[in-house]
């Protein structure tokens, strides 16, 4: 039937203006939802109403009778429930990951990125896949407080970009599990060229050391890489915006004017 289609409670909302007096009290009591006895003598009991009028109630509403209804109405129920249990398990690991975060920061790192973002000419930032996504997110922030930067995706962009990294470059590469061929060796090839190398990664390893200058620990949920329960993306994100912050607090007065002129530009009024 089609009431299934939708909440039991739904339904009772759209034909409430239709119910007599008698089925608004039980409408009222259904759609309050603090019920423990749901058998028809237990509910008729409790609102002083007929079983005849708990029948006639559910009749009206598109069921064959106050079994049906019931049943109807627990399921939709128990559903809201699993959801709502679904919702604060999510919920729950993006605060695992912010308190993640949180522990392993480094601020003197921070700081020490934030100085070598502001000394560069000119800053590349690496990844693939999902990590394409944050290294696109850096570049559209960071931009707008005058860097010069440019996020490349693959090995295809990152080989063909090698001829433009220069000693005086910040080359930041972006690798979840610390393994992705092509960034790391863009890394090691920018290293090779005098660039300085920044690395965001959930895994550390010592052998990445040779060729970074600054190895940026993110925080590490298990397959956290095959988008399992929460988005990828968000440790980089949330490291991203650290260092953001730490930018933008260096030299803050030309990064504040920067930020000004593009946002003058489309007429942009920060909320009050």
């Amino acid at each position: 039937m089609n009431q299934y289609l939708k909440s039991t409670k739904t339904v009772i909302k759209e034909k409430y203006e239709f119910f007599t007096q008698v089925e608004k009290v039980i409408a009222d009591y259904f759609l309050a939802g603090d019920i423990t006895d749901f058998s028809i003598k237990g509910v008729a009991n409790k609102l002083f109403v007929s079983e005849a009028s708990l029948s006639r109630f559910a009749k009206k509403m598109g069921f064959k009778g106050y079994r049906e209804f019931v049943f109807s109405y627990n399921a939709n129920l128990n559903e809201s429930n699993r959801l709502g249990q679904l919702t604060e398990f999510t919920i729950h690991k993006y605060q695992e990951v912010l308190e993640r975060t949180y522990q392993i920061v480094d601020n003197n790192q921070m700081i020490r990125v934030a100085k070598l973002l502001d000394s560069s000419r000119r800053v590349f930032v690496y990844g693939v896949g999902s990590n394409l996504l944050v290294a696109r997110e850096f570049c559209s922030r960071f931009i707008r407080l005058g860097l010069d930067v440019e996020a490349l995706n693959g090995g295809g962009d990152i080989v063909l970009n090698l001829p433009r990294v220069t000693s005086d470059c910040l080359v930041l590469g972006i690798s979840i599990s610390g393994s992705t061929a092509e960034v790391m060796d863009g890394l090691r090839a920018a290293h090779k060229k005098r660039a300085t190398t920044v690395l965001l990664t959930s895994v550390v390893n010592a052998t990445n050391d040779e060729f970074t200058d600054e190895t940026i620990k993110l925080a590490h949920m298990k397959n956290i890489t095959v988008s399992h329960i929460i988005s990828p993306q968000l440790p980089a994100l949330i490291m991203m915006d650290i260092i953001y912050t730490h930018y933008l607090n260096h030299n803050k007065s030309d990064k504040l004017e920067s930020l000004k002129e593009i946002l003058d530009q489309i007429d942009y009024k920060f909320e009050k």
